[in-house]
């Protein structure tokens, strides 16, 4: 049931005082809290969740409390309006939920340890301390943490500890934040420290089962993002530190809290020895979001929930913008490329999509705005489109007006468009009022009629669409300088097109450089002029065009048999960005074939064309001193080689395997995925899975454990996977923020669907206690879309998910993912006979 109102009307507080005891052995705390402000109404709504208000005092005097579980609050009158100090006394539990106040287990020599740590995004602060839980209600606080401390423990919070009396470690006031910004964490901590140039104290942190050089890495990094983003924002970072911490059990993937920032340790702490540069691409770039947030988040915070792609796309653009500034030599916009541009393309092109800006209330409902996809991945390139537009100089300039206008405060989307088109002189918001309230992206057809280049815009969809005739103006970024820099038409006419061609000299091309939110269709004039000049294309031209082919095909838009024969032409491309545009089309011709027959079989014959070359210049084993695509090409041509059948790659990661049989850690990072799944597939035995299994368990290096997963369920063996089905529930095994990899990697594993389609919905019940309050639950849905692709699994979808669409949270997704299935049936009803053909 939605709030009637925000509570901040009735209440806007201007300060905290913060006591809460812990008690890990027991998992329970006490606290209180109070609370100085003004009252606009003499009754108060003060959020609570899971806790049990014991008293409550206004200006010195009791006063009786009624609960509103409905508001998740609690409501009580005050003598007037005006301000009023209010003291609240509350106990609560700890949970595992991984929200609010929660323990992290971990080991260390067979030893189980805890982390006490904090998640308090989106409305789970209600859940620590009683409080005005809405991004508005922006307030000091001042906090104290007693808990049953031992020696050898570290306390960390938003501000830097002051002292510590009786037990209680006492924290310097904050700046006025938001309440979901709140964090606080003890335990046994190591810790590594610097100071930036500026003199922010910046360190990282995590338990003693890791290694110390492991939290070298993102301390480096964390600095230098720093250092960056005080300069990019001409803004000075507002706290005195900066914390990194790396919590063993966490729900996503970061969180930006205001100076004390968590991660799930899977991107915070690394190896540096043996880290695959993706992976270390990965955790720098998580590392650069959740300090681009310091400011963009946490100094000027949305006004409400419905302004989340403020933060989210914002701080999405600025990691790749840091990560490029300062290791320039990564490329990193290649990964920009090939994870944010191809999410969001995929994504909002399902009918219903929500948009990147959505009216919500209900809290069950926030939760589910964080679609990744759209929110985070379409969101930022929104962003680098304007960048793009406007370009760098007056993007900072805008920047650090619209810091200036509302630092320690709340903004609207509106408020960045007017600071970024009074810096550029562009009507910034008036060209991207359709890209944030409207779904969906265009499709802009480039054709040769009667003569003439015409372009049109449609909005594109991948399965059944509604076309209501939605338009763009659309930043077309082309080559020939005939183009508008906006489309704002329906359609538009350019000129003759044998005379621009001959003053250009090129094929026609928009969207160079892939900075804007739709993809092109060009005619067959058009396409063949750039596939006859494809030697003269960058790596980024080639992505292009080979993914605006795919999306088209998705899209039945051209037909995916017709781009079996373009493969070959691209199969000696050594860029990263353009085999892995050229390996998506590879896989996703999967779908068309079923397993163990011979249109399989001629499937592998192609992949095996499209990898003899490239296996045989890379191998299997990372070379000393190679170029970077050349390390980061090899897992992907690898891992085609191999379900090709190729037998000498099969046999170079056997090899590979045998020689780091006795602790496979050693394996190199890059390949070690590909070498453990292809031992597991071609020479599984129960001793290769118990030792995997084990090491997965002791092992305290993410990347390692990552690449266990990803092998043993890719089991061709039923008995191996009804072991690993029989573990899914024990945490001792599998914690619950790694149960969804888990299971996604049996379910679309077509030896194991059966078994992890029948787990899910056999413990669906299970599943929502030990994570339902997460605001990833809603991913085990889209994961579950993502691997099915037959018409009895989306009947057996419909019947499992439907009864639950009007579950808060469930029903955007599951009506969504529904769309998914459908539109991937009904693309292989109507292509499989043409790609098979194509295929033999």
């Amino acid at each position: 049931m939605a709030e009637s109102k925000h509570l901040f009307t009735s209440f806007q507080p201007e300060h905290y005082d913060v006591f809460i005891d812990i008690n890990r052995a027991n998992k329970t705390f006490a606290g209180k809290v109070t609370m100085k402000g003004n009252a606009s109404t003499t009754t108060v709504g003060v959020h609570q969740k899971f806790l049990t208000i014991k008293s409550v005092t206004v200006n010195g005097l009791s006063v009786a409390f009624t609960d509103d579980p409905a508001a998740e609050a609690f409501r009580f009158d005050v003598p007037a309006t005006g301000d009023n100090t209010v003291t609240i006394t509350y106990n609560g539990p700890l949970t595992d939920t991984m929200m609010g106040i929660y323990p992290s287990y971990y080991e260390i020599n067979g030893e189980k340890k805890e982390l006490i740590g904090t998640q308090f995004e989106t409305t789970s602060a209600r859940q620590a301390f009683p409080c005005i839980d809405e991004p508005e209600a922006k307030a000091t606080f001042d906090l104290a943490i007693k808990y049953d401390e031992h020696a050898g423990e570290t306390t960390l919070a938003n501000m830097p500890e002051v002292k510590c009396e009786d037990g209680v470690h006492y924290f310097a006031t904050t700046k006025r934040m938001s309440s979901y910004l709140i964090a606080f964490a003890f335990g046994e901590l190591q810790g590594k420290t610097t100071e930036t140039k500026s003199g922010v104290k910046v360190g990282v942190f995590g338990t003693k089962a890791h290694a110390a050089n492991e939290l070298d890495f993102a301390l480096d990094i964390a600095k230098r993002s720093i250092e960056f983003f005080e300069d990019f924002y001409q803004t000075p970072y507002p706290l005195p530190h900066s914390w990194q911490l790396a919590l063993p059990d966490f729900s996503a993937g970061a969180m930006e809290n205001w100076g004390l920032v968590t991660y799930r340790e899977a991107y915070l702490l690394l190896d540096p020895d043996n880290t695959a540069l993706r992976m270390k691409q990965l955790v720098a770039t998580v590392i650069a979001h959740e300090l681009a947030h310091q400011w963009f988040g946490d100094l000027v915070t949305m006004k409400w929930w419905d302004d989340i792609w403020l933060n989210e796309s914002f701080a999405n653009m600025m990691e790749y913008v840091a990560i490029d500034a300062i290791e320039p030599d990564w490329k990193i916009w290649e990964m920009f490329q090939t994870s944010e541009a191809v999410s969001a393309l995929n994504r909002d092109a399902t009918d219903g999509v929500q948009s990147v800006h959505v009216e919500v209330e209900d809290p069950a409902e926030i939760d589910s705005l964080f679609d990744g996809a759209i929110v985070y991945a379409k969101g930022s390139r929104m962003l680098v489109m304007v960048r793009a537009l406007i370009g760098n100089d007056a993007l900072r300039k805008g920047l650090k007006a619209y810091f200036d206008a509302h630092k320690y405060g709340n903004a609207k989307g509106a408020d960045l468009w007017s600071a970024l088109g009074a810096a550029s002189g562009i009507d910034v918001g008036a060209i991207m009022h359709d890209w944030l309230e409207q779904p969906g992206y265009p499709v802009v057809s480039a054709s040769v009629v009667d003569g003439k280049l015409t372009l049109s815009q449609q909005q594109f969809f991948i399965g059944d669409g509604k076309d209501i005739g939605r338009q763009w103006q659309i930043p077309l970024e082309s080559n020939y300088s005939a183009a508008p820099q906006i489309m704002a038409d329906k359609t538009i006419e350019l000129g003759d097109y044998k005379e621009l061609r001959a003053a250009a000299g090129k094929p026609f091309r928009l969207n160079v450089g892939n900075n804007s939110h739709f993809i092109v269709k060009y005619d067959q004039t058009l396409l063949d002029d750039i596939l006859a000049n494809v030697q003269d294309l960058t790596p980024i031209d080639e992505m292009q065009t080979l993914q605006d082919l795919r999306f088209l095909a998705e899209g039945h838009q051209v037909a995916y048999a017709d781009l079996v024969p373009l493969l070959p032409s691209f199969a000696g491309a050594t860029s990263t960005i353009a085999n892995n545009a050229l390996y998506s089309i590879a896989g996703s011709l999967r779908k068309f074939v079923d397993p163990d027959t011979e249109d399989e079989a001629n499937l592998r014959q192609l992949f095996g064309k499209l990898t003899a070359d490239q296996f045989k210049r890379l191998g299997m084993k990372p070379v000393a001193g190679e170029v970077q695509d050349d390390e980061m090409v090899r897992p992907t041509v690898a891992d085609f080689a191999i379900f090709a059948k190729n037998e000498d790659a099969i046999a170079a990661a056997h090899e590979l395997f045998t020689v780091s049989k006795d602790d496979p850690s050693t394996l190199p990072a890059s390949v070690r995925p590909i070498v453990l799944a292809s031992e597991v597939k071609n020479f599984g035995t129960q001793a290769l899975f118990d030792q995997l299994l084990h090491d997965y368990v002791a092992s305290s290096d993410p990347s390692y454990k990552s690449s266990i997963r990803a092998a043993l369920t890719g089991t061709k063996d039923t008995e191996f996977g009804a072991q690993l089905i029989a573990k899914l529930e024990d945490a001792a095994v599998i914690k619950p923020q790694d149960l969804r990899a888990w299971y996604y990697g049996l379910l679309a594993n077509n030896h194991t669907q059966q078994q992890a389609w029948d787990w899910l919905r056999g413990e669906w019940s299970w599943l929502e206690a030990t994570v339902g309050g997460d605001m990833e639950f809603t991913t085990y849905i889209t994961v579950t879309a993502n691997a099915f692709r037959t018409h009895a699994r989306l009947d057996e979808f419909k019947a499992f998910f439907e009864p639950k669409l009007d579950v808060p949270g469930l029903g955007r997704e599951i009506q969504m993912d529904t769309k998914v299935i459908e539109a991937r049936v009904a693309l292989i009803d109507a292509e499989k006979d043409a790609v098979r053909a194509a295929l033999r």
